[in-house]
């Protein structure tokens, strides 16, 4: 069965998934979801040349395999900032689940809490922040913050996500504005479904806007003393999201964040911006050690999990695969996810002859140069292939409704 929010197909699936890596989750997705939204989260900006580089740069650092290590069943589960996790994978923050499932961010919290992991829910998601923590309410959870120019909307939202249990904020820092994603232009994608935020404040707004027209409410200038603020208002940590470089680290760190969080936003942004893994080292060097780091964007693999982790992480985040498993099976679909590369992860463990999280970070990574490539978008015509058309996947044409995005007029 398929679920319709005026018009636009939601899956309403709930189960566990089949798979031999999650690289396959993204061909299988098209069957339950329309184009506009499939190419809103599977593409990248211009010619996404940095969407591609974060998987493929994880390639230029090689795993150090060791014999003789005398040791077996290694455990993920570790540590972060007070919460005890069974995996030091973490779901990152991506707006409008509702695009992927009916219950959205409900269920992909229910599949992280299952699987053990640490869930950010964004300032753009379609269900209530008391309604993702009553999914699970003993579940450990950040929130994606971005800043509004409005202070009372900020407020708002500090308020809301304290009573809701909510651990700590991701500051996102690195997109002020939307990054030129030819894919939405080409599909003319809007948000389908309501982001709860924007209802409750401003009365539905949020649904039937294009993401540069969202982005448009955030504000687009960002310093060292909003960090501060943030922290002063909101009463709770603050990770900043978007570091790149050692010059932005030592500002973060400056301003008193608890945390830095190395992303390019999936190669969302900045097209020919470096791949996140290699600009980790450079950022793992300034902090020092002083607070937490987080990495996302390119994670495919549980090797890359275990890169990542090897050269300084300490939680690193998914993003699209979560989404494609959502679509797939719900909550038990996200939790497949997980597991899936947990379970890759736990073999190169094995192999390296590490037994705990802690010994990830000590394992042995070696490093090449290398050269990229420089291919055109994957949504541009003369490489996309022709979209497949299924009975789940379909837009129903009803009156007062945008055919091409699904959106109601408003």
């Amino acid at each position: 069965m398929t679920h319709y929010y005026n018009g636009f197909p939601q899956s309403d699936r709930d189960e566990k998934l089949d798979m031999v890596n999650v690289d396959e989750l993204e061909e299988r997705v098209k069957q339950v979801m329309p184009e506009g939204a499939y190419y809103y989260i599977a593409s990248g900006s211009e010619n996404e040349w940095t969407w591609r580089n974060n998987t493929a740069a994880f390639n230029h650092y090689q795993i150090i395999p060791r014999a003789l290590t005398n040791m077996d069943n290694p455990s993920t589960e570790t540590e972060f900032m007070g919460m005890k996790l069974k995996t030091p994978i973490m779901i990152s923050p991506i707006a409008c689940h509702g695009i992927a499932h009916m219950d959205a961010e409900v269920a992909t919290q229910k599949g992280a809490a299952a699987a053990g992991a640490l869930f950010a829910s964004s300032t753009y998601a379609n269900k209530s922040v008391e309604d993702i923590a009553a999914a699970a309410p003993d579940a450990p959870r950040f929130f994606q913050l971005y800043l509004s120019k409005d202070w009372e909307f900020n407020r708002m939202v500090f308020d809301a996500i304290k009573k809701a249990g909510y651990k700590g904020i991701f500051l996102t820092v690195d997109a002020l504005i939307s990054g030129y994603r030819e894919a939405n232009l080409r599909t003319n994608f809007t948000y389908p479904v309501p982001l709860d935020f924007f209802t409750r404040y401003l009365g539905g707004k949020g649904e039937g806007q294009s993401v540069a027209q969202m982005y448009a409410s955030s504000a687009q200038k960002i310093g060292p003393d909003d960090v501060r603020r943030i922290k002063e208002e909101s009463g709770l940590p603050v990770i900043v999201k978007g570091v790149m470089c050692a010059e932005d680290a030592y500002l973060a760190i400056g301003a008193g964040a608890d945390g830095v969080y190395v992303t390019n936003h999936g190669g969302r942004e900045v097209d020919t911006a470096p791949a996140t893994i290699d600009v980790l080292p450079e950022v793992v060097k300034a902090v020092n050690h002083r607070v937490p780091v987080i990495f996302d964007s390119g994670v495919r693999r549980g090797s890359h999990i275990f890169k990542a982790l090897a050269m300084g992480a300490d939680l690193v985040g998914i993003g699209r695969p979560y989404l494609y498993g959502l679509a797939l099976g719900g909550a038990k679909g996200v939790q497949s996810v997980i597991e899936e590369l947990n379970e890759e992860l736990i073999i190169n463990m094995q192999l390296t002859g590490c037994k705990t999280i802690e010994d990830v970070k000590h394992a042995r990574i070696d490093h090449i140069r290398y050269t990229a490539d420089n291919l055109p978008s994957n949504t541009d015509p003369t490489r996309r292939a022709a979209y497949p058309k299924t009975a789940e996947n379909q837009i129903k044409v009803e009156a007062d409704t945008d055919a091409t995005s699904g959106a109601s007029h408003h």
